[in-house]
């Protein structure tokens, strides 16, 4: 099986997650942390679930799942411990044409949640396709170990300088090159930062015409 690597926009979109213990907590979270609109369908619910409940952080409703549930969501979750229920949400969703994950039974699923190592927006997703989560959390923690804790604020800095380069310069194969030699400096957010002034001259250089008044 080949899956395919992708990092959604789940913003404001309406997610659903059947299950509120703990097979289902941690998929609610990480849907929260993605600013998903969630939606909580179980018959009972974890305090910490409720409680982000009652800050209308999600909408839980306390019942069984009914299959019209999943009208208008644009993913579900499936997480009870009662396999019946989640592969009635995994067929209800595929009717529906939506991507649906059976929280650890893998062939009911349409996609993986990934361990993921996060430094701000820099993350560093890995999957074993559910054939070894424990595996992913391994990697996971090997990586956490290893990454610098600054990475997030560096990229931040690295995106803004990009940004500044689109700019200046038009596409093409001298832009890439910088680009890419940007991405191995260091970068701060200072005016005469190295690296910007670097940025600056090769614009100058490749495309005086763009930047006549560049110093």
């Amino acid at each position: 099986m080949s899956l395919f690597p992708i990092f959604l926009k789940l913003t404001g979109r309406r997610c659903l997650v059947v299950g509120a213990g703990s097979i289902a907590e941690g998929k609610i979270l990480s849907l929260l942390e993605a600013e998903a609109d969630v939606t909580v369908i179980a018959t009972r619910a974890y305090p910490r679930i409720e409680q982000l409940a009652m800050d209308g952080s999600l909408h839980l409703h306390l019942r069984e799942f009914e299959d019209t549930d999943l009208e208008g969501q644009f993913l579900a979750v499936a997480g009870t411990d009662v396999p019946e229920v989640n592969r009635a949400v995994f067929a209800g969703a595929q009717r529906r044409n939506i991507l649906v994950n059976a929280v650890d039974d893998p062939p009911y699923c349409d996609y993986y949640f990934p361990s993921v190592v996060r430094r701000g927006e820099l993350q560093v997703a890995i999957s074993t396709a559910g054939d070894s989560p424990a595996l992913a959390q391994r990697l996971r923690k090997e990586l956490n170990e290893q990454l610098p804790l600054d990475l997030g604020p560096w990229l931040m800095e690295l995106g803004r300088l990009r940004r500044e380069v689109l700019q200046m310069e038009p596409l093409g194969e001298p832009r890439k090159m910088l680009l890419h030699q940007l991405a191995a400096r260091e970068v701060c957010g200072a005016e005469a930062c190295p690296s910007r002034e670097m940025a600056r001259a090769h614009a100058r250089e490749h495309y005086p015409e763009r930047n006549p008044d560049r110093t």
